[in-house]
């Protein structure tokens, strides 16, 4: 199947009279100001696919579990600990195939791509698998089978709080010391070299609640290149507690203490003064925005007119 468009947005140039060329699933070449040929598909107007730019796939198979309400006040801190219960009974076989589903079901919706936040990376008690990578491997191998663009982001997740508190339960899954952490992602870039060449690795610290100043500034150092994610902002006691344990909102420090730029995405940034959203488009960040989480989770609206 080939295309052809009247007007085309190739990176962010608008072509005209151009011509895609699909070969195996991708785009093997774009030709501009060229005719159609026989049996190509005509259109007036052609846009690049939309990316799925944060994406926790194994949570595919927990939707509506947690939509109850029981008594008292429901929030983000209550529904991580339903979402915590189920990863216990979580196998990498499970991990693989509700990837592979959750990442078909992207392609059919339109989502050439997906930014996996992937902070799944251990056994329910918290011990490696043989494999440091084998979750990640899984999610690998889904992309592989579906044919998604890929652009693995392992989660660096250190601590249960800002003060640095041990993980317990649930979170025993996703914890890494900094050297491990490392070590991991190093797997994780090896094990991507069989996958087409959309497929790229970033950085992801969770958030500055389960991280630290000084590993943020040495993973940030040791990965120089490539996108960095990071949840932040997210719900007003988060926000209270960056700011009585380290002396500033989380937007604020981030901005004051790390070189953000046009390769960070701050995940949510629903919680932010005007004067830290001016910082952010300043840098050249994008705000990566969860609508339907932020809503069904209640967490807020992100100062869009800001």
């Amino acid at each position: 199947m080939n295309i052809f468009a009247k007007s085309a947005l190739v990176g962010s140039t608008w072509a005209t009279n151009t011509r895609l060329t699909l070969q195996d699933g991708t785009i093997a070449t774009i030709v501009p100001a060229t005719k159609p040929l026989a049996g190509d598909i005509c259109v007036d107007t052609l846009l690049p696919a939309l990316g799925n730019l944060h994406s926790h796939s194994f949570q595919r198979a927990m939707a509506g579990m947690t939509e109850v309400r029981a008594a008292g006040q429901e929030s983000f801190w209550t529904w991580r600990k339903l979402m915590y219960a189920f990863l216990e009974r979580l196998t990498p076989d499970h991990v693989e195939a509700i990837a592979a589903l959750t990442f078909m079901e992207m392609l059919e919706a339109g989502y050439a791509s997906a930014g996996e936040f992937h902070y799944l990376h251990h056994q329910p008690n918290g011990a490696p698998y043989d494999a440091p990578a084998e979750l990640s491997q899984r999610i690998f191998a889904a992309t592989e089978a579906t044919g998604i663009g890929l652009t693995h982001l392992p989660v660096l997740y250190s601590y249960g709080g800002v003060h640095q508190e041990p993980l317990a339960g649930g979170q025993l899954r996703f914890g890494n010391e900094l050297e491990a952490y490392l070590a991991l992602h190093e797997h994780c870039r090896a094990g991507l070299t069989h996958l087409p060449g959309d497929a790229r690795i970033g950085i992801a610290p969770h958030s500055l609640r389960a991280t630290s100043p000084h590993d943020l500034a040495l993973v940030l150092a040791a990965a120089p290149n490539g996108p960095v994610h990071i949840h932040i902002a997210e719900q007003t006691k988060e926000v209270e507690e960056v700011q009585n344990a380290w002396g500033q909102r989380p937007v604020e420090w981030l901005l004051d203490h790390a070189e953000v730029d046009a390769r960070w995405c701050l995940i949510h940034a629903t919680h932010m003064t005007d004067t830290e959203t001016a910082g952010v488009a300043k840098s050249g960040a994008v705000a990566g925005l969860c609508p339907i989480t932020e809503s069904n989770l209640g967490d807020g609206i992100f100062n869009g007119e800001a």
